[in-house]
């Protein structure tokens, strides 16, 4: 398996080009198709109108989203000329409650998904859904990229945050071609079962599965000495150097909609290095 088509999101001028960079970056290094889908929100949600709006209000709000969705292609493509890959721009309007599904539309069909960290003060709420729509309907593998981080590469050293569920084990299968060829792939273990088939050797079987693979591993067993998880991974991520943490995506369903878990939203808000993740 390889990355032969990357999809890019973006749904705001002020993260295009960080997004972008970051993107063309991934795939210069992975030698693959670059798609941008660059998204104009309409943010009135139809359905939830108040009395009294009319007809001219939501024209002007639909011409707006028209117009960023525009002027983000148009800045992404005078860049795009500049490179070398194999690249394609999409522009298109969506309203708020169907940017879910109109972002898995586009993800079903690539490799790999590059998103911005859905939070922040600066953030758009249609990046939440949009991360959503990749991972649980699209069933595509996303790479969350940290604010301000440093140019998106091929990483040497990853964290795979590893409990043992499906979705871990998921993410780990999809992120085999970055794993392969890291120099050091750290497998890490947070308060292992204290009963079960594998309390004596925690992350060993994964171990033997990704050496057959080619991937250099190494195991840490830590302890919970923060309150959550994700602050023990986080705290380990910057111990070690890693330049990217593989995990799994957790989620409910709430009315259909997909919303991502409470351990993967600390991750997302807080770590500083790109999290590739599955579902």
């Amino acid at each position: 398996m390889s990355f032969k088509t990357i999809l890019a999101i973006t749904t705001d001028q002020a993260h295009l080009n960080d997004t972008l960079k970051q993107a063309v970056a991934m795939a210069s290094a992975l030698d693959a198709h670059l798609d941008l889908l660059c998204i104009g929100v309409d943010r009135t949600q139809t359905g939830y109108y108040y009395a009294g709006m009319n007809a001219a209000v939501l024209q002007e709000t639909l011409h707006q989203a028209r117009e960023e969705a525009s002027e983000m292609a148009k800045a992404a493509k005078k860049q795009l000329d500049l490179t070398d890959l194999r690249w394609g721009v999409t522009e298109a309007v969506c309203q708020l409650a169907d940017v879910s599904r109109f972002v898995a539309s586009h993800a079903r069909f690539a490799d790999l998904a590059i998103v911005p960290r859905p939070y922040g003060d600066d953030r758009g709420i249609e990046l939440e859904p949009a991360v959503e729509g990749a991972l649980f309907e699209g069933q595509t593998p996303v790479i969350v990229l940290p604010e301000g981080g440093s140019e998106l590469k091929l990483p040497q050293k990853i964290a795979i945050g590893w409990n043992e569920s499906a979705e871990a084990l998921r993410a780990i299968r999809s992120a085999l071609p970055l794993l392969s060829q890291a120099q050091t792939t750290r497998i890490v273990v947070i308060d292992p079962p204290k009963h079960g088939p594998t309390r004596s050797d925690p992350g060993g079987q994964l171990s033997q599965f990704l050496a057959r693979h080619g991937v250099k591993v190494d195991i840490d067993v830590l302890s919970k000495t923060m309150p959550r998880v994700s602050d023990v991974m986080r705290r380990h991520v910057i111990d070690i150097g890693a330049d990217m943490v593989v995990m799994g995506a957790y989620g409910h369903s709430r009315f259909r909609e997909a919303i991502l878990g409470g351990a993967t939203r600390n991750m997302l808000e807080t770590c500083e290095v790109p999290v590739f993740m599955a579902h």
